[in-house]
Order: structure tokens, then sequence, then C-alpha cells
């Protein structure tokens, strides 16, 4: 009995032994020290290399798939507006095709963690929490908060909405400003621009706030309603973003960034998909940044 307890023991032993090995086994170190899967992809939650990124013929972009005219699906299903615009060009220069993923406001921080995406370019404003937990590159743009509201009952000042319903979609800049700013305003909050616009066109809040470049862009476009207050807040930038550390990435998005600038690059992305939007309401100079530097 006592020599079949001592075989049992070595038996489980071995058995362990065996499947600690296999499981070691199962992933090999990639060449910037993150894990791969057995089929050669990166393991989740992993920033891919340039390396990588070039070997799998393939950037994947993170950009709005319903906030015209920066990020938006027109209606033969491609992917148009000012940061997919930018995002070919990265893909171009990259010598790799673009792979674009549609997210959300809120989902922007957790798909570059988890690494679902390379890049965000889904108009990104550049904050000190948002910089905890991502790498922003250098600036394209800057920006305000705008508020955007109907003309039979137009908000002027944000204390006009003391009280009041104010749309907003979650995870924005928009919804921590009034948060921080003005608890006294009821939020009422989305997580899709689709369903903001909705909520506005519905009566269902009183005004909607979001960066002042597409409400002011939204309002032009629906009649009735008008930004009533055109800039809201601090001045603010917007970037890409990548996986935190993954400062190869970054590293050539900043070159890239000063590269474009010195053709004027984000002035002709302008021009093709902003200008037409609009129109002489707005002056490009007091939207572009080139070369990363905000004058």
């Amino acid at each position: 009995m006592k020599k079949f307890k001592k075989v049992l023991i070595f038996m489980t032993v071995v058995a362990l032994s065996i499947g600690l090995l296999a499981g070691c086994g199962g992933t090999d170190q990639s060449g910037d020290g993150g894990t791969k899967e057995p089929s050669g992809q990166p393991a989740a939650g992993n920033a891919r290399s340039l390396d990588a990124i070039k070997e799998s013929g393939k950037v994947i972009i993170g950009v709005f798939s319903d906030k015209a005219p920066f990020g938006y699906v027109d209606s033969s299903g491609t992917y148009q507006g000012y940061d997919v615009y930018f995002a070919n060009r990265i893909g171009q220069d990259l010598g790799v095709d673009v792979e674009f993923v549609s997210v959300e406001p809120a989902s922007r921080v957790e798909y570059l963690k988890t690494g679902k995406v390379d890049i965000i370019l889904a108009n990104f404003t550049v904050t000190e929490e948002r910089a905890q937990s991502v790498d922003f590159a250098l600036p394209y743009m800057k920006v305000a908060l705008g508020v955007v509201s109907p003309d039979n009952a137009l908000i002027t000042d944000a204390e006009q909405l003391k009280g009041k319903t104010l749309i907003v979609a979650k995870g924005t800049t928009a919804e921590t400003f009034f948060t921080e700013n003005y608890p006294e305003v009821n939020l009422l909050k989305f997580d899709q621009y689709t369903e903001t616009y909705n909520a506005l066109l519905d009566g269902r809040g009183d005004a909607f706030s979001t960066d002042n470049t597409e409400v002011l862009a939204w309002a032009l476009q629906n009649k009735g309603f008008t930004v009533g207050i055109e800039s809201l807040g601090s001045i603010d930038t917007i970037a890409p973003a990548v996986q935190k550390g993954n400062t190869e990435l970054l590293s050539w998005l900043n070159d890239e960034i000063k590269a474009l600038g010195e053709e004027s690059f984000f002035h002709k992305n302008y021009e093709e998909t902003l200008a037409p939007v609009y129109g002489d309401a707005v002056d490009a100079d007091s939207l572009v940044v080139e070369g990363g530097i905000v004058e």
C-alpha cells in the first residue's frame, strides 16, 4: 500500500511538470518584449512594435464612425473625415494598409490598453487624466467646447443650463467639464454621437455639448439649431494616442507629424474634408495645427 502511494505521488509530480513545460512552450517572446500567440499575432494587451506592424501589412487605427466631418462612414460604407484622411497618410508612409476600427468616446483608452488598436485617431483631446493611461503624440488640431441648442430656446451662456438637461457623450471632455464646474446641470449621457444628436432633435434635452468644431459643423447642416456658445473652457489640443509605453510608435508618429508640417499637410486635409462643411464660418488657422506646434 505504501509503495502504491509513492508511485501515485511520483506520477502526479511528473504530470504537473509536463503541464508546466507545455504552458511555457505555448508562447514565445517577441522582439519588442511582448509575448506572441502560437499564430504569431500579438497577445491581447501587448502593443505592437513598428516591425510587427510592417510585417503584418496593416496598422490598426481606432476612429469614430458617427462624428462627421472628423470620422464617419459614408453611404458606400467607406470611412471618411479629417481624422481618417490623416490615418490614411500614416498607412501610406508606413507602407501598410489601414484597418479601421470604430470606437466610441468612452472606449478609446480601453482599446489602446487591451491592444485592440495600434493608434487612436478619434478627435482625442489631450488631458492630464488621459495622459496617465495612454501616450499622446504631438497635436494636429486645437479645440474648445461648444454648446448647440434650438433657435427658439437658444443657450448663450452656461449659467442658463442650470436646472436644465444637457446632452453629452460618455467619456468626453464635455462630460468632465460640466460634471466638475456645473453640477446643477442635469446631464443626459449617451454612448454614441448618433444618439446624442437624435436626443437633441427629439427634444429630450435643452442643448448638446461637445467639441465646438463638431457642433458648429452639425448646426450648419441642421436648420433650426445654432451654436450659442462657441468656446467654453480652455483651448485644448487633439492628438494621436498609443498604448502607454509604446515609445517606438510614439516616436515615429511625432517625426511623422513634424515632417507633414513641412508640407502643410493638415491645411490640405482641412481643405479636402472640413472646408466643404464650414465654408467661411471657420478660419482654418483657428483649428489646424501644423508640425505639432500650437500657435
